[in-house]
């Protein structure tokens, strides 16, 4: 079973136009229209407006912002014929606390002085089901490639500092001259079912109440299949067969795409590997019903707009069997 709904920051119509990540004559051109747009991001958060946080804000490249630029801006794209850009201007210090920034939980905002009041920089997992989709593709593309420049400044290979090419999509060692590509780490999270009941786990730094789908890097030389048995038989020790791809989701926290599954538990034995898990436990449908209404005082459901909510969303729709 393949489901057709589009998670959250799946397939827009975003054009990627990756012919043109070596053309800087002509991105440059691009960057100066004043129809193209650049999107600052801080900290990994970008820059939004609206009540609802629902817009994002794209700035002239010329903006005063951009002299807290840490390289030069990323290609993301074309948008319906814009060009659109992201920068990271981190180097930035707001005047706000930012003791929150980082967590996992970050409900902090940041404002530059000189733009409108209600352009803020937000934490991505706090606005990401606001978004439209493409809007929600170019956030999780511009914050995975950000990430990934700001944790690989030096070569591999030889030790010497990199720098930012191919219009952002290419680090290049200003010494040796290897081509480093960006990372993208796979990882399977697992709709484990038996009967009428879904295995929930526990993370120790969740926030109070929170539980979700079990997960895990996918190891080398190893199948989405054979991650989704490992994982679950090493953090619960239930085994698991008839395992079934369902879909996929790019998740920029910080660079994962996860890829979402569904497996039959071939016993409930529940023994937790405290390393991994806080808790794990079996939820029915009755009771994930509740718990999504809101109505368990103990529980809280997957994060909206996370791949695990939208897997157990389906099945207490009947979509998944």
């Amino acid at each position: 079973m393949l489901l057709k709904e589009i998670v959250t920051f799946g397939e827009s119509s975003l054009d990627r136009a990756a012919e043109l990540r070596s053309d800087i004559s002509k991105l440059n051109r691009l960057l100066k229209d004043s129809n193209s747009g650049v999107l600052p991001f801080w900290r990994g958060k970008p820059l939004v407006s609206g009540c609802a946080r629902d817009s994002l804000v794209w700035l002239d490249q010329a903006h005063e912002l951009f002299k807290h630029s840490t390289e030069t801006p990323i290609f993301l794209g074309i948008e319906n014929g814009v060009a659109r850009f992201a920068s990271d201007i981190s180097k930035w210090i707001p005047e706000e606390n930012i003791d929150s920034v980082g967590m996992f939980a970050d409900t902090s905002e940041q404002h530059f002085n000189g733009l409108q009041e209600d352009y803020r920089f937000s934490e991505v997992r706090s606005i990401m089901t606001t978004l439209t989709p493409i809007d929600a593709e170019l956030v999780a593309t511009a914050k995975a490639l950000i990430n990934w420049h700001q944790a690989y400044k030096f070569c591999s290979s030889c030790g010497s500092k990199s720098q930012s090419s191919f219009s952002g999509w290419h680090r290049e060692c200003l010494s040796c001259k290897k081509t480093h590509f960006p990372r993208t780490d796979p990882v399977v999270i697992m709709l484990i079912i038996s009967g009428n009941s879904v295995l929930m786990g526990r993370s120790y730094v969740w926030p109070k109440g929170m539980y979700s789908l079990l997960a895990g890097f996918v190891e080398p030389g190893e199948t989405i299949e054979g991650a989704v048995q490992r994982e679950t038989l090493e953090e619960v020790g239930v085994r698991v067969s008839k395992v079934e791809y369902l879909c996929s989701q790019p998740w920029p926290f910080p660079a994962s795409l996860m890829f979402g599954c569904k497996g039959l538990a071939r016993s409930k034995k529940i023994q937790i590997d405290k390393e991994e898990l806080e808790d794990a436990k079996w939820i029915s449908r009755e009771e994930m019903v509740e718990v999504f209404a809101g109505r368990n005082k103990s529980m809280t459901p997957a994060r909206k707009g996370s791949i695990a909510h939208f897997l157990i969303k389906q099945w207490l729709e009947g979509k998944i069997r």
